[in-house]
């Protein structure tokens, strides 16, 4: 298994979880300390031109992991479950773009809290919006080659799509076959019984993995149990990108040093 970490541009909100801000610096670091890829975390997909990016990989030894889109919702506030037309419109200009980036870099999109809530629609009617606004973008991403993933997120930030095996049932009422599952343990550690098993039971629909402890902070900085997360994918035989999403504290370099010494200091399969 390769492991990335998530950085963002020096624009990006505080609130959003990366490690290191700034694409040039944040890769250094992140070379620099061992990790074999960065998530890309945008809000738009012009934040940085492909030219850059692939001077940037090329200088510093580095792959992208995975194109991340949480601050498309945070920051610009779209989502697939929004019924403007001229809101669902424009997220689907601006998914498509980072389709095309991830084309070149990663292959991976993820939806995390763009899928957007519930709120006062039914569930069903949730469901036929995200389905409508995924199937749109899947179609446009699989001559490409890219794998749209999408990442439960525990009840407290959003009301829909909580655990993984909600996740694994809307992907299977979508049908689309490049539509895949990205856990985070951080929200199974809240939503789902047992984490190891679910991830176990589900690998065939998993494409990606975010690590980080109870508390948000580098594993081993809380009380999950990582023996069980990656000893189970070890019996899975998972071989895809582990990504440390975590909140910078006590500070980023400490918090990206605590990650990667603890995951490649007890776990070989790194």
């Amino acid at each position: 298994m390769k492991l990335a970490l998530a950085i963002a541009g020096e624009q990006a909100l505080p609130s959003a979880f990366v490690v290191f801000r700034g694409f040039s610096e944040s890769m250094r670091k992140a070379r620099a300390l061992g990790y074999d890829g960065i998530e890309l975390a945008l809000k738009r997909p012009d934040e940085i031109s492909s030219s850059e990016l692939s001077s940037l990989l090329k200088k510093h030894g580095m792959q992208v992991s995975c194109v991340s889109t949480g601050q498309v919702y945070a920051s610009l506030g779209y989502a697939f479950t929004d019924t403007d037309k001229e809101r669902r419109a424009e997220l689907r200009s601006i998914f498509r773009g980072m389709i095309d980036l991830a084309a070149d870099y990663g292959q991976l999109v993820n939806i995390g809290r763009v899928r957007g809530p519930i709120g006062s629609k039914t569930r069903a009617e949730a469901d036929a919006l995200f389905i409508d606004m995924a199937s749109d973008l899947c179609a446009y991403a699989l001559p490409k080659g890219v794998t749209m993933i999408l990442e439960p997120v525990n009840r407290y930030e959003i009301d829909y799509i909580n655990s993984v095996d909600q996740g694994v049932e809307l992907l299977e009422k979508a049908g689309l076959p490049n539509l895949k599952l990205m856990p985070d343990v951080f929200h199974m550690n809240i939503e789902d019984a047992k984490i190891g098993a679910t991830l176990e039971k589900h690998i065939a629909q998993i494409a990606y993995i975010h690590l980080a402890d109870s508390n948000r902070h580098a594993p081993g900085d809380g009380h999950l149990d990582f023996m069980d997360v990656l000893g189970s994918l070890k019996r899975a035989n998972y071989e895809g990108w582990c990504s440390v999403e975590i909140l910078p504290l006590p500070d980023p370099d400490t918090a990206a040093t605590r990650a990667i010494q603890f995951l490649r200091g007890n776990f070989p399969l790194f």
